[in-house]
Order: C-alpha cells, then sequence, then structure tokens
C-alpha cells in the first residue's frame, strides 16, 4: 500500500487524509500542537485507521519513506523538510491540489487578491446556489477543498477562495474562470519580495481559461492590457474607465455587461440590490457578476440572488445598535489596506478599535484616514505602543491603549457618547495571533462582548 503523509491536523489536513484513505493510501497525519481538539480527532482518525501524531514534526531521516506528501495551507512551503523532500524527489503537493486531481473534471471559479477574497467568493457561490446549481464555497472559506472531493454527489462548480500559499503548493490547479480582487503587499514575511507574491498570484490566472480582474486596483490596473490582454476587467467608476473593449461596469446605477467589441451593452443587476456598504463591496459584486454570467446564469438568478445576500461574517458586519451607536465587526482587516477600506465604508466620526499582531506594510493611507474620520482610536494587542507612536508622528493623540477587546468595548461606548459618533469600528489592521487563533475567533468575542454589553 502506497504511503502518504499530511502535514497540519486541521480542517484541510483532515478532508486530505480521508481523501487519501479513500484512495487506497496508508496515511499518517502529523501536527506539532496538541490540544483537546487535536487529541478527540486523533481518536475519530484512528477509528477510521487514519494515523496521527501530535507534537510531533517529521524527518525523512528512515529508510521508510513516504511516496507523497500532503501540505496544509497554513504550513510555510520553503520549511527545510519540504526543501529536503522535494531533494528527494517526494511528491510533494498542497491540500488544494490533492483536490483539484479529484475535481478537475468539474469546471472551478478560483478567486484570489489581497483583499476581496471572501466577499466576492460568498457572493458568487450565493449567486451560484441560487440558480439551482450545486456550487459549494470552499478553500479559505467553507469546506475545505477535499471535503467537497469527498461529497457523495460531485458538485456542478467549485467556488474556490485560494491564497497565495494555496496556489504556491498548487501544481496543475487550473479553474475555468480565475478572477484577481486586489494586490497590495501583504504576507511579506512569507513570501519575501512583492515580485514574488505578485508571481504567485500571477499563476492560477495564467493556468485559468477565463480571467476577470479588479481594473480599479491601481497595481493591476497599471499592468492593463499588455500584461493580460485576454482579460475581462471591472471599474465601478463607468465605461470610459473599462480597460479593453471587454468587461463589467457600472453606469445608471446598474451593473452593464460587454462581452466583446460587436456586443452592445447589457444592463444585468441594478447596484442598489446590494445591501452591503461601500465602493469595495461594488467591485466584489461586479467580478461575482462577472463570473456568474461567463458561466451562462442569467439575470433573475443573480439579482435575486444579490438582493438576499446578508454579508460576510467579520467583515463590515453590523452587530448591534445600542442607543443609536451602530457596533460593526470588521476584525477580517488584518492589514492596514482592508483597515483603511473598513473606515472608509462607515459613518463618521467613528470610534475605531485596532491593534493585534502588526504586519509590514505601508501604513500612510490607512493613519490619513483615521485623522480623517476617526474620533478616538483605542489600541489592542502588541501592536499598540508602536500604533500609538506612530499616530502620535501624524498629530493625532486622541488614543489610549486599552490592551484587551474586553476594556475596548465600555470605553469605546462611553467615548461614541461624548462625541456624538455613530460607530464603533473594530478594524484591526493586524493580525489576531497575539491574543487570538485567528480573526474569527476575534470577531467572535467582538461580538460576544458588544451583545452582552448592549443588554447591561
Amino acid at each position: 500500500m502506497p504511503e502518504a503523509r499530511v502535514i497540519g491536523l486541521g480542517k484541510s489536513g483532515v478532508g486530505a487524509a480521508r481523501l487519501l484513505k479513500r484512495e487506497g493510501w496508508e496515511v499518517e497525519i502529523c501536527d506539532r500542537h496538541t490540544s483537546e481538539t487535536l487529541l478527540q480527532q486523533q481518536q475519530e482518525l484512528a477509528a477510521e485507521q487514519i494515523t496521527v501524531k501530535l507534537g510531533y514534526s517529521p524527518d525523512l531521516n528512515s529508510p521508510d519513506l513516504p511516496q507523497l506528501i500532503v501540505v496544509s495551507p497554513g504550513v510555510p512551503w520553503d520549511i527545510p523538510l519540504l526543501v529536503k523532500a522535494r531533494d528527494l524527489g517526494i511528491e510533494t503537493i498542497g491540500e488544494m491540489e490533492l483536490a483539484w486531481r479529484h475535481l478537475q473534471t468539474i469546471p472551478w471559479v478560483a478567486i484570489t487578491g489581497t483583499n476581496g477574497k471572501t466577499t466576492t467568493t460568498a457572493l458568487t457561490a450565493a449567486i451560484f446556489q441560487t440558480a439551482g446549481l450545486n456550487a459549494p464555497a470552499c478553500g479559505n472559506i467553507g469546506y475545505a477543498a477535499c471535503e467537497v472531493a469527498l461529497a457523495a454527489k460531485p458538485p456542478n462548480w467549485v467556488i474556490g477562495e485560494i491564497s497565495s500559499y494555496q496556489i504556491e503548493s498548487s501544481v496543475t490547479l487550473a479553474p475555468r474562470i480565475g478572477i484577481w480582487t486586489t494586490f497590495t503587499p501583504d504576507h511579506l514575511a512569507r513570501h519575501q519580495t512583492l515580485e514574488n507574491y505578485y508571481n504567485i498570484k500571477a499563476k492560477l490566472l495564467h493556468q485559468s481559461q477565463l480571467q476577470i480582474f479588479n481594473g480599479d486596483d491601481t497595481y493591476l490596473s497599471k499592468l492593463g492590457l499588455n500584461h493580460w490582454p485576454d482579460a475581462f476587467w471591472t471599474s465601478v467608476k463607468g465605461k470610459d474607465f473599462l480597460i479593453g473593449e471587454k468587461g463589467f461596469y457600472i453606469e445608471d446605477g446598474w451593473v452593464i455587461e460587454k462581452l466583446n467589441a460587436e456586443t452592445p451593452p447589457k444592463p444585468i443587476v441594478q447596484v442598489s440590490a446590494l445591501r452591503m456598504v461601500g465602493e469595495h463591496n461594488q467591485q466584489n459584486l461586479l467580478m461575482s457578476v462577472a463570473a456568474a454570467r461567463l458561466a451562462g446564469i442569467d439575470s433573475d438568478s443573480i439579482t435575486r440572488a444579490i438582493s438576499e445576500f446578508p454579508g460576510v461574517p467579520h467583515r463590515l458586519e453590523h452587530i448591534c445598535t445600542w442607543e443609536n451607536i451602530d457596533f460593526i465587526n470588521d476584525s477580517k482587516a488584518t492589514n492596514y489596506d482592508a483597515a483603511e477600506v473598513g473606515l472608509a465604508s462607515v459613518k463618521s466620526p467613528a470610534i475605531l478599535i485596532a491593534g493585534g499582531e502588526a504586519k509590514p506594510g505601508d501604513d500612510t493611507g490607512w493613519l490619513a484616514k483615521i485623522q480623517a474620520k476617526a474620533a478616538a482610536v483605542l489600541l489592542i494587542g502588541n501592536a499598540a505602543p508602536a500604533f500609538a507612536q506612530r499616530l502620535q508622528e501624524v498629530g493625532y493623540s486622541n488614543y489610549e491603549i486599552v490592551e484587551t477587546m474586553s476594556q475596548a468595548i465600555p470605553k469605546s461606548a462611553e467615548l461614541a457618547k461624548q462625541y456624538q459618533a455613530p460607530v464603533v469600528l473594530l478594524s484591526p489592521a493586524c493580525a489576531s495571533f497575539d491574543q487570538y487563533p485567528n480573526f474569527e475567533v476575534r470577531g467572535d468575542d467582538f461580538r460576544q462582548l458588544c451583545l452582552d454589553w448592549a443588554k447591561t
């Protein structure tokens, strides 16, 4: 029986292990962490004849080497173990690639980008599903891709949110439709250079049959038709801003489709059908509608899906209103660009809660937005002292270091009253790993604290 090793016991790792087991592999899954949850999963998988090693990092020194190594998305592609595996000629792939090999007869919509991926993926999946298609969202959202491959009934379409980490470890992934939402510096601790990060993203689009680009993104629009001559471009600014002869744009409150130079423009859906605020969500809307139309979905299904779409948790998610103050969870804003968009999208003045584990990046636009829109800033987590210094440097003094979310909520309510601010916004501009396992848990904590506060 061929041997496979799976690294990482998250949802993706478990899905990969089960898929390999079904295909007749002898599977060992390992994770360098251990916890109650992981121990419980270890027992469940042992019952399925899958070996789980916790608190363990594999080495490749024994003569008994696996034929295949499958990596969860969170595991860096260039750790010494994986470099050694490739040097030894052991096939090394990501969980997404494994799923693709089982689902490649089915058309995929693959969505990548620095920001906007999750909303675009969720909205695209909602449109396809409203049109009666079995089209699960997977990857960084919803199911692990291997869970979709394990389903008893194969889907009609796969809608995948695919990070740079997942592209890096996917060798043959070739979607029917590829979407690139935005491009700004992120994950540079892992990818080192902007060029490297760009090339990883570009690989997915090069391998897609049809390409959709956000033409309002500064970086992508500069590349334009020189780099991507066959792509469908989008613009919220109207027909005059469309790059090339074909694409999707907004005009007179409608999403307009222009499929080529010969066909006349066609209105598809009114922008007002979308409940989410902000210009960036109109960009996400354009890319989702473009994918749906290129997949042959009718305007009625698109309109119905968009008008029913509630938005995405942790992305400008309205939690509650307390004494006319809206509490908004934007925990998914884990970098400066996303947090700047968050502030731009809410009413002002706002009370901003920011901080966590800082990432490299350019904070100037974000700081300018704080000066324009925030009545006060409450700082949490490891980044608080550095953020306080940056705010001081740009002449913004109305900040306070409160350290934790539980201290931020009552203080934010008090400040909102004081400044007659209509909004308290959690938009951290940081990763969460200093205080939380991930941005979802951070957002859930904010939600619970807000709801508890509103009851008092």
